[in-house]
C-alpha cells in the first residue's frame, strides 16, 4: 500500500518551477530528486500543503501565493548604503549578493540592485519574495523518516 505524503514522512521530488511569465526559476532536471522531511518545515509552507496526501508516482502542479512562499517583498528591506560599508570589495555591480549582519546581530542575505556612485542600493528581501510561483511535480518516492531524521528535522543521507 502507498503511503500518503504527511508529516514526518520521507518525500523525494522532481520538480520545476516558475513565475508566471513562465521563467524557469529552478528544476532538479537532470539531477536527483530533491528530498524532504514533510512537516518539517523543510520547504515552502504552499508546496508542503499542496503535496499533503498524495503518494508516489502523483504528479502535481500547484501555484503558491508569496505569503505562503517567501512573502511579500518589504520594502523597509531595501536601503541606500555608502560604498565604504562594502571594505575589501573593489567592483560592486547590481545583482551581486553579498552576507550582511542586520541590527539584530542575524546574518541575512543582501543583493546589489543599483549603484550610483558613492551610494549603493541593497535589497535583503529573499529575491522571490512577491512573486507567485508555478510548481510542477511528480513525487518519486514516500518513506517512513528513521528516527535520526525526525530528531534532527531533515533527511540524512
Amino acid at each position: 500500500m502507498s503511503l500518503l505524503i504527511g508529516n514526518n514522512l520521507v518525500v523525494s521530488m522532481h520538480y520545476k518551477l516558475t513565475d508566471n511569465s513562465g521563467n524557469l526559476l529552478d528544476s532538479s532536471e537532470g539531477g536527483d530528486p530533491l528530498t524532504y522531511l514533510h512537516g518539517a518545515g523543510n520547504i515552502i509552507p504552499g508546496l508542503e500543503s499542496a503535496l499533503t496526501g498524495k503518494v508516489a508516482g502523483d504528479s502535481v502542479q500547484a501555484t503558491v501565493a508569496p505569503q505562503d512562499a517567501y512573502g511579500e517583498s518589504r520594502p523597509e528591506m531595501i536601503q541606500v548604503v555608502p560604498r565604504s560599508a562594502f571594505q575589501g570589495v573593489e567592483e560592486i555591480e547590481p545583482g551581486m549578493s553579498f552576507q550582511a549582519q542586520g541590527q539584530d546581530g542575524a546574518v541575512q542575505r543582501i543583493t546589489v540592485t543599483a549603484v550610483d556612485g558613492e551610494n549603493i542600493t541593497v535589497d535583503g528581501n529573499h529575491p522571490l519574495a512577491g512573486v507567485e510561483l508555478n510548481f510542477d511535480v511528480e513525487i518519486v518516492t514516500v518513506r517512513e523518516a528513521t528516527e535520526e531524521e525526525l530528531s534532527h528535522g531533515h533527511v540524512h543521507g
